[in-house]
């Protein structure tokens, strides 16, 4: 069963552990009383490597080709099991660097969704939604044109720019036209689907040179291209089918055209003639030669047992045996030998990393680390050069097997010894040299140590230490002031000795801390040291003269095609196809190179960003993460005229944008252009109204002098606190002199208000007790706002109408609203002032989203505090940008930000594990609709804790592709793992921020006060 086999796995790895890889100790471990099976309720992880961090994914079961019945007590069979695991382990980890526990285990993950693929019908599609702001999809100046994903066709957009970035195959496109029979009915199928295609690729392309969109809808040619596996087959194809299908498509539309075109001569197809090669298959089959040649276009190669790219090569360029290939005897041998005779422009390689397991009956992903070069030279496969890569290859082989010897005889040297455990010859040398020279001792190490000193310094009988074959007999010693201990039980007698080294023994002072010989003469270690000092010094003179042999094979092997005359056919990488995630579900990607920019570009559907070498290393090479290249497109470095541009025949200028299109597509972008155009002008006009609404709005509370923040229009608890601090400082200032005029009264109360403010701006308070929050100007100082704009504000307050309750008071409101009237607009900019009141009004805005998310997350109500906490997070990492105290502690509220999709997402997972149809589409509609839009969030600022936050959301979900589980569940899941897998940084739009009420001062500072205090006694760790 799945969990006794997961159990099996757990002990396997304990005794691997001990054992340090040896068979024997292994299976020794295992059949001794020792070896616990693990209980039942333990996860197993399966652990594969990330850059900066380890990653987990759970599973459920695993699975294995060789089975054994391990429920018995037969330890015969026990063994077998641990032989047969450790042996496989041991050839897969040489292979591939991967252990072959880590691809049973990663097997599982695949496994599920490819069970259940032929039965799959998906009833819709995921389409990202567009952010209402047309602003936020406007192309910036020539920037490539993203392709927004329309549901699961991440597959579609990599292919697609891949050869759009192949300048003479956009030309192609662009300036094809369709044969004259077009516009009559098409004469068979074929026709009927591979011109429409066609002409809507020739749209795309055109949108994508023209567009002023930051990226563009392919869906009309995803269409037509998913129709035709619809019609012949439900379940949906992998990628490589579709590749293959859009490049045969465009083959046969350009192949109609050439032949409407020629004039009495063979046609010339440019699809052919741009991803079509030939080689020469030279072989003996059942003892005769035979020599073909063949067409190819996409060169599969397979991934698995191979380091690097030139490897595969070598591997799919020879078939069967092949030694009678050169030899004149005739033989019944079968075997081939692939000579390339042309190749194409563009060579592209199909890496077969989806393998189909036939034990398993399941298909699978292969996470090999596999090399390849940015430029990639031919040489040694081409025909022309058959003999002399022949004589190249036989000296690489005579090499490698002369390396063999040279790593088995130095690996005698660095893993010497008989036993489990070994260690370098030198080391041990040099341990017995270390040994002999110590001080020599007479004392046993049984010896003088004092087991029987009772505790507290009372003094027992000195009891004579007993044998080894004793203690295993006796009980421990034991020693009592109060008189002999009684004799021992028979559950004493079976204790085994316990040493406590601090309180029952002290060590002589001159035993030694390591061992020692116990008798050696000056003669016995004067030979003894010369011979270990000239064996040690043979020892690593060989094996320097053992590692320097292998470096100088190795390096000889990397230059025996590094000769100029093996350097004439280079290869330059063009484009890297990325897939990330499991057999049938995953996200791609595409790496292409810009070569007038010369820096690698990463398309990521709607998003195309500058990326590096270093970037597609890690994610292309694979062996270290669940993403590895599929695919990699070369292009001819001696035919330029595959990215060159193109250029103006009368000008010589180059041609660029709307100008590399033909008429009927420049006027197709152009009308596209003008509706884009006029929705941001509706947009903008939209954003006018609102804005000059906003302003008429605020000029009527200016001039009402009744700022929302600082006064409510009635006497409300807000204005009266408010008000309270402006009397306190009038009858402050009135108390040092009565006599005083009103404007005078006035100064020196604004002068002993701001001084008060200025306290509590510069007071170290906890996060509890914001003092930004009670008064305006203390968010003016502590941001540096002008000194104009903080005398307006306080003049603004001591002219509030709510003062005029004793004449005082109201002479002295009456003053301040004089001398607001006497501000000229040159003394103070109206604007700036309005800027700074906004910005203040955006930090309370924001403190109320940070509150109640807090609030509702402390309530445990995750989905109503998620929207809070995203927009508090958002809000606040933008007033953070203008300075350190315009908004809130950004760490704090990225981590509940974190742990409320956290939360989420174990209550939607929780809710798919009980397999109920309400439960389980309510926990797929948290994850669809709350927390797959804010992935992106976590993923664009690459900050470790969310990127691990993100991969734990995974690992939840991916865990349940090892399980058993119900039809409908699987198809559910299927349907879902895309998205959530999906690596994009595009921020999808999602829900309208919540609707805030308004709060007094006082009430927001109680409220904020207490959820503060709330989150601050989580300890450090638990945040």
């Amino acid at each position: 069963s799945p969990s006794t086999c997961n159990l099996y796995v757990q002990l396997l790895q304990q005794a691997l552990q001990v054992s340090n890889g040896d068979l024997a100790e292994a299976v020794a471990f295992l059949t001794e009383k020792n070896a616990k099976v693990p209980q039942q309720d333990e996860t197993t992880y399966y652990q594969t490597s990330q850059v900066a961090s380890d990653r987990y994914i759970s599973v459920g079961s695993q699975a294995d080709t060789n089975v054994i019945d391990l429920t018995g007590d037969d330890k015969d069979d026990l063994q077998r099991a641990i032989a047969l695991s450790l042996e496989e382990s041991n050839r897969a980890f040489r292979e591939t660097g991967i252990t072959d526990e880590e691809q049973a285990i990663s097997r599982v993950l695949e496994a599920s969704i490819a069970e259940n693929k032929a039965s799959l019908k998906r009833t819709h599609t995921e389409v990202w939604s567009d952010s209402p702001n047309p602003h936020d999809r406007k192309r910036i100046d020539s920037c490539p044109v993203g392709l927004k994903n329309v549901g699961n066709t991440c597959w579609f957009s990599a292919v697609i720019q891949s050869l759009f970035n192949l300048l003479e195959f956009q030309r192609l496109v662009l300036n094809y036209s369709p044969p004259a029979r077009v516009h009559d009915l098409p004469r068979n199928q074929k026709e009927h689907r591979n011109l429409p295609f066609m002409q809507e690729l020739r749209n795309l392309f055109s949108f994508m040179v023209g567009s002023k969109r930051k990226y563009v809808d392919p869906s009309r040619a995803v269409e037509i291209l998913k129709d035709a596996f619809k019609a012949s087959e439900s379940q949906q194809q992998d990628v490589s089918e579709f590749t293959h299908k859009l490049l045969d498509w465009l083959e046969d539309a350009f192949q109609m055209k050439a032949e409407e075109d020629r004039e009495g001569e063979k046609p010339k197809n440019p699809m052919v003639e741009l991803f079509y090669g030939r080689f020469l298959a030279v072989g003996v089959l059942e003892g005769k030669k035979f020599e073909n040649t063949e067409m190819f276009g996409q060169y599969p190669l397979q991934v698995n047992g191979f380091k690097d790219l030139h490897e595969c090569l070598e591997a799919a360029m020879i078939e069967g045996e092949i030694e009678s290939l050169h030899s004149a005897e005739n033989s019944a041998r079968s075997g081939q030998e692939h000579w390339f005779t042309e190749l194409p422009p563009v060579l592209t390689f199909e890496l077969s990393r989806f393998e189909f397991n036939q034990a398993l009956g399941r298909p699978e992903k292969i996470h090999n680390k596999l090399e390849f070069p940015s430029m990639l030279y031919m040489d040694r496969y081409m025909d022309r050069n058959r003999e002399i890569t022949r004589i190249k290859r036989e000296e690489i082989r005579r090499l490698k097997e002369h390396l063999t010897l040279l790593q088995q005889r130095l690996e005698r040297y660095l893993s010497y010894g008989s036993g489990p455990k070994r260690f370098p010859l030198a080391d041990v040398l040099q341990y017995a040299m270390e040994f002999a020279s110590s001080k020599p001792v007479c004392t046993s190490p049984v010896e003088d140590i004092d087991s029987s000193a009772p505790p507290g310094g009372t003094t027992g009988q000195q009891l004579p230490l007993p044998s080894t074959a004793e203690q295993d007999s006796l009980p421990p010693l034991e020693s009592s002031a109060s008189g002999p201990s009684p004799a021992p039980t028979a559950a004493q007698q079976q204790r085994v000795p316990i040493h406590k080294p601090f309180t029952q023994s002290r060590l002589p002072p001159d035993l030694p801390m390591h061992p020692a010989p116990r008798h050696i003469t000056d003669e016995e270690l004067r030979v003894l040291e010369g011979c270990l000092h000239r064996w040690r010094s043979e020892v690593e003179n060989d094996t320097r003269d053992l590692q320097g042999s292998i470096t100088r094979i190795h390096r000889t092997i990397e230059l025996m095609y590094s000769d100029k005359s093996m350097m004439q056919v280079p290869y330059r990488l063009h484009a890297v196809l990325v897939h990330e995630g499991q057999a049938n579900a995953g996200h791609y990607w595409a790496y292409i190179y810009d070569p007038h920019q010369r820096c690698w570009m990463k398309y990521n559907d709607i998003s195309v960003t500058k990326s590096s070498w270093e970037e597609l290393v890690r994610d292309s090479f694979g062996g270290y993460r669940n993403a590895s290249a599929y695919c990699l497109m070369y292009i001819n470095d001696k035919k330029p005229f595959l990215i060159e541009e193109e250029f103006d025949k009368e000008t010589g200028q180059i041609l660029s944008g709307m100008d590399k299109l033909p008429p009927d597509l420049k006027q197709y972008v152009k009308e596209d252009n003008e509706l884009f155009d006029k929705e941001i002008q509706e947009w903008d006009a939209l954003q006018a109204r609102k804005a000059q609404q906003e302003k008429l709005a605020l000029a009527t509370a200016a001039a009402a002098q009744d700022p929302e923040y600082m006064e409510q229009p009635s006497p409300t608890n807000d204005s009266k606190h408010l008000q309270e601090d402006t009397e306190r400082a009038i009858s402050r200032a009135a108390a040092e002199q009565e006599e005083r005029s009103p404007e005078a009264l006035l100064n020196s109360a604004i002068k002993l208000e701001y001084a008060r403010l200025l306290r509590f701006a510069q007071e170290d308070t906890p996060p509890e007790n914001d003092y930004r929050l009670q008064h305006i100007i203390v968010y003016f100082i502590q941001n540096q706002a002008p000194k104009k704009i903080l005398e307006r504000t306080l003049l603004t307050q001591f002219a509030d109408r709510n003062l005029a309750f004793d004449e005082r008071c109201k002479s002295i409101m009456n003053v301040a609203r004089a001398k607001l009237d006497l501000i000229k607009p040159e003394e103070v900019n109206m604007d700036e002032y309005e800027m700074w009141h906004q910005a203040y009004r955006n930090f309370r805005e924001t403190t109320i989203f940070m509150m109640t998310g807090l609030e509702l997350f402390q309530k445990t109500n995750y989905v109503e505090a998620l929207m809070y906490l995203i927009y508090s997070y958002q809000y606040n990492k933008e007033l953070l940008l203008k300075g350190l105290y315009r908004g809130h502690n950004e760490e704090l509220l990225g981590h509940y930000r974190r742990e409320c999709l956290l939360k989420l997402n174990e209550q939607a997972a929780a809710m798919f594990e009980s397999g109920e149809e309400p439960e389980v589409t309510t926990g797929l509609g948290i994850m669809n609709e709350l927390v797959v839009p804010c992935i992106p969030l976590l993923l664009v600022h690459d900050a470790e804790r969310d990127l691990l936050a993100v991969e734990d959301m995974r690992n939840r979900w991916c865990s349940y592709l090892g399980q058993e589980m119900e039809s409908n569940l699987q198809e559910k899941l299927t349907d879902f793992l895309p998205k959530l897998l999906d690596c994009s940084t595009e921020i999808k739009s999602f829900h309208d921020p919540p609707k805030l009420p308004t709060y007094s001062t006082l009430e927001l500072c109680e409220r904020f006060g207490r959820i503060m205090a709330a989150v601050c006694r989580v300890p450090i760790e638990g945040r």
